[in-house]
């Protein structure tokens, strides 16, 4: 395995991935089936063409002007009514067919994803979702269907159909309604009141209590994703609703577009692996010039060897001979320690550039300073310099050395003030001035009306994604109480040739890694739109995944070889919608089958990877418990076997992570890394006092998770209750103290005290004797 390793290592390229919310279109309406529900789409055309032929009267449906395709879907809608299920069913079958683009009319896949939207368009407009909302929640209710799937010793493709079949048509639906112009109504579908999201976390929750195994979820969670982003919106429309709300607070602009920096980052070559090391030294001894590529590395050698941002042609150009490395990773030469120590050499200038950057300095981020560091770093002045405090004064520097005053003043030119810590601020007032301050204006924005749809059950929620998210991980083993999540992939007949064995274990990881990929980016989705709407809706969610493991569970997922999950090849092209129905099948033989597809990296694995990654960076982040959470559980060496994969943004988060426990990991740990730790020199943003790479503060902040933790809750619980609860039970609440209207009240008393009421007189009333001089008293 260590040989393995080292070869993915030496041989793994750059890979030319592009981050966004989704993957093109194609890709990710094949995702939608798997290859087992083939046979289905000729099923769909023929129900159609049965019901459209006697309509039609011999012309196809793409010769119909728009007025009669509307009489004809309006007809359809008619038909979904009716009572009988199998009926219903072919209905059902011929929208689906409509929505998928009536393929057996189109000779391209453009044609066919051209009609797909021009139907769904019109099935929107035609009421059609709302009548598929209903029987979805019909389905979903279907009591007999759940008792005979709970029974069922072996659970197949069959169990779900029409379940599919309606989850199918609503992705469609929602999938290809976010080519709409912005300027439309991006509210949620409802469903008796509350958003149509809630119906499919249920879906989720009744799954995962073994209620209702049958249920497809795949199709779930890829269409609650897909609702959840089309909603709430993705991470382009996130930063530019962060922007508006920064304007809203009347706080300075963002220092730079995280988005765009991130694309514009470039990979580095990774740290050397042992194995490396010792065939380097090996090579050595015997006199040969070593053969590892690490001779010519980007950032992750020497921190002042290159700039990362430099254009290509530069980067061939030269040829420096400080490149080669010949030392260990444990040995830090001069070069490197100089690197450590002073800023990088500003970069040479760029031909024109298009959409470029200026970063300070050759680093990609404008450093950042809070508050609380400015407070902190005064206080120790202070307290060195004077022999007292003042508190959380910032402005006063009497008796300070001119350093100290050149210090503060550049601190207080890269302070950032963040939307959560205003939001705290704001939390703090209210809860003390309860009264004075008066009712919140809430915004019912769309993350607010999930939010509070989702606060009743929010814990269910979370352990059900998690609980999927375990069972679809590779590192997980198969166990006899886990969730069967293979419910909606396996055939009613099991296979019998190798040929058919192949392709459904090709298809029982592709869709395991679907559902890797569609929780990791619903997880990442919510927790985003929360913490910018308020920074506590977002606190609640985080401890809820980390006391669900959500922290031991994401490590588990990356204990693994990395590399060649993300190259896997668990795809079949010639399967894959729209393709398989609009070109002819070939035959497929076992050697089709382990070709895969000619990419060098799976799209949807290193997306997913990226997500992982970016959750555990949130729930991480200035929480000291969950940092320690990260050292306990040994992460340090399987993170740095995730920096193999030579991708810019997943690097990033993986030197993020390693950064906040670097100085909880020893003296001896950073010593031996010494490039990871020039590595995140170059590509974390810089705190300006924070010395991470040393840990000065270790034996002042003892591990105390529960405290931390339950100091959260308290505030959590504070806000929600301030906010969210209508039966607030405030000592603030007015008395009524008139005589005539308290005992006029009408008191609702059990049906039982109309038996007993006599018997509490006498016990209560009649048998205790009166103390008249105690009337007489003070109080």
């Amino acid at each position: 395995m260590q040989a393995d390793d080292m070869e993915s290592s030496m041989e793994s390229p750059n890979l030319e991935f592009e981050y966004g919310d989704t993957d093109t279109l194609t890709a990710e309406l094949s995702e939608l089936y798997s290859y087992t529900e083939e046979p289905e789409f000729a099923l769909n055309r023929d129900y159609f063409e049965e019901d459209f032929k006697n309509h039609a009267k011999g012309r196809r449906w793409t010769e119909l002007s728009v007025e009669e395709q509307r009489t004809y879907m309006m007809r359809l809608l008619d038909a979904l009514e009716v009572t009988d299920r199998d009926k219903r069913l072919k209905v059902a079958r011929a929208i689906l067919y409509l929505a998928q683009g009536v393929f057996d009319e189109c000779d391209t896949e453009v044609d066919v994803l051209h009609w797909s939207r021009h139907n769904v368009f019109l099935l929107y407009d035609m009421g059609i979702f709302t009548a598929l909302l209903e029987l979805l929640s019909m389905e979903m209710d279907n009591s007999q269907a759940c008792s005979s799937a709970v029974r069922k010793p072996a659970i197949s493709l069959a169990d779900s159909t029409e379940l599919r079949v309606l989850l199918s048509i609503m992705y469609l639906m929602v999938r290809r309604s976010e080519f709409r112009p912005k300027t439309t109504d991006r509210s949620s579908p409802l469903y008796n009141g509350e958003p149509f999201a809630l119906l499919l976390f249920t879906m989720v929750t009744k799954f995962c209590s073994m209620n209702a195994p049958h249920f497809p979820m795949k199709k779930v969670l890829l269409l609650l994703w897909k609702t959840i982003l089309f909603t709430l919106g993705g991470f382009e429309e996130l930063q530019e609703m962060k922007v508006r709300g920064r304007e809203r607070l009347n706080l300075p602009p963002l220092p730079e577009d995280s988005i765009k920096v991130v694309r514009a980052m470039r990979a580095a070559s990774p740290p050397a692996s042992a194995m490396e090391l010792i065939e380097q030294q090996q090579q050595q001894k015997r006199g040969r010039r070593s053969r590892r590529p690490l001779v010519k590395q980007d950032s992750l050698d020497t921190y002042n060897e290159r700039d990362p941002f430099k254009n290509d042609d530069a980067r061939d150009e030269e040829d420096d001979p400080e490149d080669t490395d010949s030392g260990i990773e444990g040995e830090v030469d001069p070069l490197e320690r100089d690197a450590i120590i002073q800023p990088p050499p500003p970069p040479p200038p760029l031909r024109p550039p298009t959409d470029r950057i200026n970063f300070p300095k050759g680093l990609p981020w404008a450093p950042k300073v809070r508050e609380k560091d400015i407070e902190q770093f005064l206080e120790t002045s202070r307290n060195k310099f004077i022999g007292f405090t003042l508190g959380n004064d910032t402005e006063t520097l009497v008796g300070l050395p001119r350093p100290i005053h050149e210090s503060v003043k550049t601190l207080k030119q890269h302070k950032y003030v963040s939307i959560a810590e205003v939001q705290i601020k704001k939390e703090e007032e209210l809860q003390q001035c309860p009264m004075t301050l008066g009712e919140e204006d809430i915004e019912e924005t769309p993350a607010e009306i999930l939010y509070l749809g989702m606060l009743p059950n929010l814990s269910q929620y979370v352990i059900a994604l998690l609980k999927l998210l375990l069972a679809a991980a590779p590192t997980s083993k198969a166990k006899t109480d886990s969730i069967n999540i293979l419910a909606d992939v396996l055939p009613e007949e099991m296979p019998i040739t190798v040929l058919q064995s192949m392709k459904l274990g090709i298809d029982v990881n592709r869709h395991k890694e679907i559902i890797v990929k569609a929780i990791s980016a619903l997880l990442l989705l919510l927790l985003k739109h929360f913490k910018l709407n308020h920074i506590y809706q977002f606190e609640i969610v985080s401890q809820h995944l980390v006391f669900a493991n959500c922290i031991p569970l994401i490590l588990k997922f990356f204990n693994q070889n990395i590399m060649s999950y993300i190259s896997a090849k668990n795809s079949i092209c010639v399967l894959d919608f729209p393709h398989c129905v609009v070109h002819e099948m070939p035959e497929l033989t076992a050697e089709s089958l382990e070709a895969g597809d000619t990419n060098q990296f799976c799209w949807r694995n290193l997306f997913s990877c990226i997500n992982l990654l970016r959750i555990l960076n949130k729930l991480t982040k200035w929480k000291h418990s969950r940092t320690m959470m990260l050292v306990v559980f040994k992460s340090a060496p399987i993170l740095k076997r995730a920096l193999k994969v030579k991708q810019a943004m997943m690097q990033l988060y993986v030197l993020k992570l390693l950064k906040i426990q670097t100085k909880y990991l020893g003296r001896q740990w950073r010593k031996s890394n010494m490039k990871t730790m020039s590595a995140i020199y170059q590509k974390v943003r810089h705190r300006l006092n924070d010395d991470w790479a040393y840990g000065n503060d270790i034996d002042a902040r003892p591990w105390d998770f529960q405290a931390e933790e339950c100091a959260l809750r308290e505030s959590i619980e504070k806000f929600n209750s301030r906010r969210y609860d209508r039966n607030k039970n405030w000592d603030f609440t007015p008395v009524d103290n008139c005589l005539q209207s308290v005992l006029g009240q009408r008191v609702e008393l059990p049906e039982d005290f109309h038996y007993s009421y006599e018997m509490w007189l006498e016990r209560e009333v009649f048998s205790q004797p009166i103390q008249w001089e105690g009337l007489l008293q003070n109080p």
